[in-house]
């Protein structure tokens, strides 16, 4: 089994910010997301510079995209993003006309969503889903439970790549050993440490020791 990926999500306000972030970690990293804030700060421009200074990764626009899929992933994939998000409220013609447009395309699991809603994504070869635990949920003093970890597993036995985020650290890790993650997306946990470079190795380091 191939070990999980981690993506690092610059939520970044500045594209200055982000690139000092990336200087640190860019290279340690498997996939860099440039995160919805960045996205809504500084726009495709925040894109672009990503890919100028990493030609060989795999670039994630997190747009959570809700309506004008096609646009926004044209968008997204002129300016060098490989994979984007949309939201799961979106419709499934949003989430196609999206899919069309980049290599690959990830649904953010918020709030309410269903499995049979999930089924739809399948059928229409969307095969890709983040779960979160969101910001503000995380905030409120919610952590990762045992539900959690049944749904991101009925969505792995469905056959998606399943990425897991918020408020993953590197003692988090081990909760879903016994899940074939596709990718731990960290934001905070590496880019506010104090050696964010170390962190990100100490998080992969983390991921090999639980999957191997």
């Amino acid at each position: 089994m191939a070990l999980p990926k981690l993506q690092i999500a610059l939520d970044n306000n500045s594209i200055i910010s982000s690139i000092k972030t990336l200087k640190q970690v860019g290279d340690v990293v498997d996939i860099l997301e440039v995160g919805t804030i960045l996205c809504l700060a500084e726009g495709s421009a925040s894109i672009a510079t990503v890919r100028a200074l990493f030609p060989d990764k795999i670039i994630l626009a997190d747009t959570k995209c809700a309506d004008a899929g096609k646009t926004v992933a044209e968008n997204c994939r002129k300016a060098g993003a490989n994979w984007m998000t949309v939201i799961c409220c979106a419709t499934i013609e949003t989430m196609i006309a999206a899919r069309d447009q980049v290599e690959d395309l990830q649904v953010e699991l918020y709030g309410d969503w269903t499995f049979e809603q999930a089924k739809s994504w399948k059928e229409n070869n969307i095969n890709q889903v983040v779960y979160h635990q969101s910001r503000d949920a995380l905030l409120s003093g919610k952590t990762w439970s045992e539900e959690d970890l049944n749904k991101i597993g009925k969505l792995i036995d469905m056959g998606f790549k399943v990425s897991v985020t918020g408020g993953l650290e590197i003692e988090t890790v081990k909760l879903f050993k016994d899940l074939k993650v596709h990718a731990f997306i960290a934001g905070r946990g590496i880019r506010d440490a104090q050696d964010p470079k170390q962190a990100a190795i100490e998080f992969k380091q983390e991921i090999e020791k639980v999957f191997s």
